[in-house]
């Protein structure tokens, strides 16, 4: 991602910062053990059931959603986007609370990430996205009365900004050191990660690493090293030493092997933009270059 704070980063994570703490304070709960309503929006997308859809979004006053795109007051406007996902090839859906609480009486908002399994002629694809829903009761039943989340996305989505995942610019060296003595150790590879705590696509591609295919790769085979580049004037050195061209965008990654010569570095910003790759190019990056 170039530049600084893109205006995506502000309104797709924007939905989830008033969370951070108590999403750091609480496990991710089953949907079953959190806020019942949440399963009924769940099966009626699952379904493509336009018509239970449109009954969990409030009507008067009108839902209010907000996407990277802007924000709407047409209240068919996300039924008709989810139930559409069935002719799309909607086969699973997996969702991962992350904080569920009521901030007045008869008001509950809920966050989550959504996993949806697509089928197609050529075989199932994954689609992510980070969502939050804010529910009252009106006439006496829960509806949703504002939705802010992330595109439907090939990459998980954060469900929250880490602060902190790119350390002090001054730690890298020491960072890359340590991450190569246990590489030599473990007979791993060292994965630099390149990017700045400023940037949208570098917390994707962090979420990406967390997601349990991924992560089974990454632990098995790979030390990881976030360089932190500040507002693309910090370790320039580095990333010149390890072919970095930083023109290109962030995040970009080298990978090193346990005696720190440089195996592959991204010359061409391939994971600069994380809504153009999915989890397979991220797989075949990974898998290509490990022990």
């Amino acid at each position: 991602m170039k530049g600084k704070l893109a205006l995506k980063f502000a309104v797709a994570l924007g939905l989830a910062l008033f969370a951070v703490n108590a999403y750091a304070q609480h496990a991710a709960k089953s949907i079953h053990a959190t806020f019942s309503p949440l399963q009924n929006w769940r099966a009626a997308v699952l379904s493509g059931n336009a018509s239970a859809l449109h009954f969990l979004y409030s009507t008067a006053p009108p839902s209010v959603t907000t996407t990277p795109q802007g924000s709407t007051h047409d209240p068919a406007a996300e039924p008709d986007f989810w139930s559409a996902l069935k002719s799309s090839g909607l086969s699973r859906l997996a969702i991962h609370v992350a904080h569920v609480d009521s901030p007045q009486t008869g008001v509950t908002r809920v966050i989550f990430t959504l996993e949806a399994t697509l089928q197609s002629a050529t075989g199932a694809s994954k689609s992510f996205a980070s969502i939050a829903q804010v529910w009252a009761e009106v006439d006496g039943k829960p509806v949703i009365v504002t939705t802010n989340r992330t595109n439907l996305s090939r990459l998980p989505q954060p469900v929250e900004a880490e602060p902190n995942l790119y350390p002090d610019t001054s730690e890298a060296r020491t960072d890359i050191g340590l991450a190569l003595s246990v590489a030599a150790r473990e007979r791993r590879r060292v994965l630099l990660d390149f990017g700045g705590n400023w940037c949208y696509d570098c917390h994707v591609l962090d979420a990406t690493f967390h997601y349990p295919e991924v992560a089974r790769i990454l632990e098995a085979n790979y030390v990881v090293v976030h360089i932190n580049i500040g507002q693309y004037d910090a370790n320039l050195d580095l990333a010149q030493k390890y072919q970095i061209p930083l023109k290109k965008g962030v995040p970009s990654l080298a990978v090193l092997d346990g005696h720190g010569r440089l195996l592959v570095s991204q010359k061409n910003g391939d994971f600069e933009n994380t809504t153009r790759i999915g989890l397979r190019d991220v797989e075949s990056f990974l898998n290509r270059w490990k022990p």
